[in-house]
């Protein structure tokens, strides 16, 4: 299995809590021969994603990242 870590500090514990809610969503939706696993802590965010192969977890790793910027750029908008 491959893997990529990924940990994300806030200004607020609220900041981090809004990506997390933001994420559940497409965490319950699986990405196919992908595992992923969040954490929150405080006003960080963990973002573990593991998959079987190289192009898999890139292919995870894209869609999480820009999940994480949308819903960043959407709360800076509202």
């Amino acid at each position: 299995m491959k893997s990529a870590s990924f940990v994300f500090n806030f200004d607020t514990k609220k900041e981090a809590e809004i990506i997390y809610e933001s994420l559940d969503p497409e965490i319950k939706h699986k990405i196919p021969k992908t595992n992923v696993k969040v954490s929150l802590s405080d006003n960080t965010f963990n973002l573990t994603i593991e998959a079987k192969d190289i192009s898999s977890l890139r292919a995870a790793c894209n869609s999480y990242l820009r999940w994480i910027n949308t819903a960043l750029n959407v709360k800076k908008t509202v």
